[in-house]
């Protein structure tokens, strides 16, 4: 799903959308034309002096005749690619990037102009056909909104030689904001509610702005795909394999309605087509949602050394099925709706190393709110997601690469435009998160603590309500940018911190969940290539030893 060639980025001519060059899409056609054999050079010499009328001319009708039938196959062939090029581009729906209030900026490029890829994987379980119906079994839900229920952030790092694979459980609990849905136009106000229903709160573009918002990364692409989409690429690949310990089968039980219908002997196994998405929704049989996602990493892991192993990008018929059951399957944000801008992104994940692919799940505790809901473990979460957006490698298989550490990640110092007497900042406090209510007075504590510094005219923002993971100082314009940085300065808070925000109209210090308490903002050690929190389940994409327990009351 990424480029074509190692590191390579996405050119001009992808990001208009244009069709491929001839060359390119002849590739794309079942079969080549070739030009007749003799073809090569012909005589015109002069040698016996000029030849007669009659002897030349049946013999340049057929030169023109070879040379139109030439002509003819050429331009036929380019023309099947091109059309063939035009039909798996129809293929495809594609929606807006985002539908929220979001406020994640992209990631400055590092030391050689490279940035990271993030990609939001989205499994929905639309029961809108009559096929995800008969794969869904929940015919009553035939019409509902579809729900979110697999949530996968993959991240690319900056040199493409490492990526992550990051999932959230479908039933964690978080602050949605408002968002918009692009077909009806209904606005659907921000709420704090489970993640999985955001595709129903303005598509995958509302999915993706609760992810930044959460995070702080910033995220370039989404993809969403559903149970039908999962039996057709599960089938174009040709099984994947998995493992349990158990013999096992995820169907109702006295004390649990409902289940996969996965049905299988212990042991290791290929699964595909329905038995493939029967894997991918079990989640009783593993005993938890959070099993769910271990699950479909090792799923994931599998099917990208089981893609490398069959070198299916140079084998034409195989990538012809698999490109015809991807651009059916997906629904992709509009800068990546057109088959060579997946085509890329599929080169570029491949391009990585298996043992440089690490899956992890967001580290999260129960819900106080309600046992069967689980929250973000704000420790852990927060050290995964600085991770992301400072793009270091989550496992510790790479080589060091020479480049400056933190490149891409600060911002130029620039000049303050006015004295720090004679600027207005607002402070608001934001340290409300889905886990702990709000720490009382921190704006009131935070401007007295400017006024301190020199910023006779910070003041606090008693109206707002609101709620941060993560502190930063926004400015509405790039002439405020050295008045936000120096703001920034002046209470600790990192340069990468320092956002430009048309959400503001004068230097604004959001007082993140991450700064409950003190006047100065607390430092932390950045982290290091594999230092993962302990409770991340983190799965090595080279580990093959991998194999599910099943949960008691499905073993059979």
């Amino acid at each position: 799903m990424a480029q074509g060639g190692e590191g390579r980025e996405l050119s001009q001519s992808d990001v208009r959308g244009e069709p491929p060059a001839v060359e390119d899409t002849m590739a794309l056609t079942p079969q080549a034309a070739r030009a007749p054999e003799g073809s090569g050079r012909h005589g015109g010499g002069r040698r016996g002096g000029p030849r007669k009328t009659e002897q030349r001319g049946p013999r340049r009708r057929v030169l023109r005749w070879s040379a139109t039938v030439l002509t003819v196959v050429i331009l036929g062939t380019a023309g099947a690619g091109y059309l063939y090029y035009q039909h798996l581009n129809g293929n495809i729906q594609k929606g807006r990037r985002s539908n929220g209030d979001d406020k994640a900026q992209r990631t400055r490029p590092n030391a050689a102009g490279q940035t990271p890829l993030n990609i939001l994987l989205i499994g929905s379980d639309s029961r809108n056909s009559d096929e995800n119906v008969k794969l869904g079994g929940a015919k009553y839900d035939r019409g509902s909104p579809p729900l979110a229920d697999v949530q996968m952030l993959i991240h690319l790092s900056a040199d493409r030689k490492s990526a992550a694979m990051v999932s959230i459980p479908r039933d964690t609990r978080v602050d949605i904001p408002k968002c918009t849905d692009p077909d009806t136009g209904k606005v659907y106000p921000a709420t704090n509610a489970i993640i999985n229903t955001t595709l129903a709160r303005g598509g995958a573009g509302c999915t993706l702005s609760t992810w930044e918002n959460l995070t702080g990364v910033y995220i370039d692409h989404w993809m969403t795909i559903d149970f039908a989409g999962v039996v057709k690429m599960a089938d174009a690949i040709g099984g994947v394999e998995v493992c349990v310990r158990q013999n096992v089968w995820d169907h109702s039980t006295p004390a649990q309605r409902g289940g996969s219908g996965l049905k299988m002997k212990a042991g290791r196994k290929k699964v595909e087509g329905v038995q493939a998405l029967q894997w991918l929704r079990t989640r009783h049989a593993w005993g938890s949602d959070v099993m769910r996602a271990r699950a479909q990493h090792m799923y994931l892991n599998s099917m990208i050394r089981t893609l490398k192993q069959q070198n299916v990008f140079t084998d034409t018929g195989r990538l012809m099925d698999l490109a015809e059951a991807a651009t059916k399957s997906l629904k992709v944000s509009e800068e990546i709706g057109t088959v060579k801008k997946l085509y890329d992104l599929g080169t570029e994940l491949k391009s990585v190393p298996a043992d440089r692919i690490t899956s992890v799940t967001m580290p999260n505790v129960e819900d106080a709110q309600n046992g069967e809901h689980v929250v973000p473990e704000k420790a852990g979460a927060d050290k995964l997601w600085q991770m992301l957006r400072d793009d270091v490698p989550f496992d510790k298989n790479g080589k060091p690469s020479g480049a400056k550490k933190g490149a891409g990640t600060s911002q130029p110092t620039k000049t303050p435009s006015v004295d720090a007497a004679r600027l207005g900042v607002l402070v608001q406090n934001a340290t409300q998160s889905s886990t702990e209510a709000a720490a009382v007075g921190r704006a009131g504590t935070v401007s007295q603590a400017l006024v301190q510094k020199g910023y006779g005219r910070a003041t606090a923002d008693t109206s707002a309500s609101l709620s941060a993971d993560r502190t930063v100082v926004r400015y509405p314009s790039a002439d405020l940018a050295g008045d936000a940085q120096a703001v920034a300065k002046a209470l600790g808070i990192p340069m990468s911190q320092v956002k430009q925000s048309t959400d503001v109209s004068g230097v604004t210090v959001v007082v993140g969940a991450d700064w409950r308490t003190g006047t100065a903002y607390p430092k932390k050690s950045a982290p290091k290539a594999g230092d993962l929190p302990g409770d991340s389940d983190a799965i090595n994409g080279s580990d093959t030893s991998q194999c599910m327990d099943v949960y008691k009351p499905y073993q059979w």
